[in-house]
């Protein structure tokens, strides 16, 4: 089946809003798109008459079997582009995601499979992100929001959301990359900032920016 960029996006945003709330509103992928309410309406409902999702006014959508398959095809594409990007051509953090959305329409299954060989066949990305498996495999996790954590408790951190570049610098200058272990020190009342220890240093982070960031408390 060959689809358009334009669909594979939907797919794709789709696929992100189930991960993070079950069922998606029309509102949501919307304001995720960016686009126009009316325009997503006729788009979900082109994608349900292929059987893509499922859909009923007021209800929301959700990917079909073979929707998520191919969501997870386009998110390999992405994830094996950014670490290619950082990695071989070195490209720092904050741009590969931007340059990845651009070439992940274009991969071919060769390509696709000959990078991630030379890559080592990776399972995350520079972000820290699961990349899908050939087969459409997620990896688990026990990954909880860094903002969630509390006075004394230590994690890793596990992925950082990488949708805006700005907040990958800032991210990067607090030194808060995966795999780097953490301290809660304190947390200020009223979702206010957080202070860790990271490499016997303390910093403060916003509860906003610290709901951006994925941490694992199993350490080793």
């Amino acid at each position: 089946m060959i689809l358009s960029e334009s669909i594979e996006d939907y797919l794709k945003a789709i696929y992100a809003l189930q991960r993070e709330a079950g069922k998606v509103l029309t509102t949501q992928l919307a304001e995720r798109l960016e686009v126009k309410p009316a325009s997503v309406t006729g788009m979900v409902r082109k994608l349900a008459q292929m059987k893509l999702v499922t859909y009923k006014p007021y209800q929301g959508v959700e990917l079909t079997r073979s929707g998520q398959k191919i969501a997870l095809e386009v998110i390999r594409h992405h994830r094996l582009l950014e670490l290619y990007l950082s990695e071989v051509m070195g490209l720092p953090w904050d741009k590969v995601h931007i340059e990845a959305e651009k070439l992940e329409h274009a991969l071919s299954e060769e390509l696709e499979d000959r990078i991630d060989e030379l890559l080592g066949h990776p399972t995350t990305d520079p972000h820290g992100s699961p990349i899908p498996s050939k087969a459409g495999k997620v990896s688990s996790s026990d990954s909880h929001r860094l903002s969630e954590l509390k006075q004394g408790e230590k994690a890793k951190i596990a992925e950082v959301n990488d949708e805006d570049a700005g907040f990958l610098r800032y991210v990067a200058k607090l030194g808060l990359f995966p795999g780097k272990v953490i301290e809660v020190v304190s947390v200020a009342p009223y979702k206010g900032p957080l202070t860790l220890k990271v490499n016997e240093n303390k910093i403060v982070i916003g509860c906003e920016a610290a709901e951006q960031i994925m941490v694992s408390k199993t350490i080793a």
